[in-house]
């Protein structure tokens, strides 16, 4: 997943997740944002006990 922050106006601040947009009122919101996402994205996973035995 690609993740852009970038200014649209003085007070306005997007975060890009690949064709997803979710604006904020300031870099650090934004910032702030994007550290949960990629801390959740790179968290470790598991998956529910039925899946797990059928994958196995």
């Amino acid at each position: 997943m690609k993740i852009l922050i970038k200014e649209l106006a003085k007070s306005q601040w997007q975060v890009r997740l690949d064709q997803h947009a979710v604006t904020f009122r300031s870099e650090a919101e934004a910032r702030a944002f994007t550290r949960t996402l990629e801390a959740r994205l790179h968290a470790p996973h598991q998956f529910p006990d039925q899946q797990q035995r059928a994958a196995g």
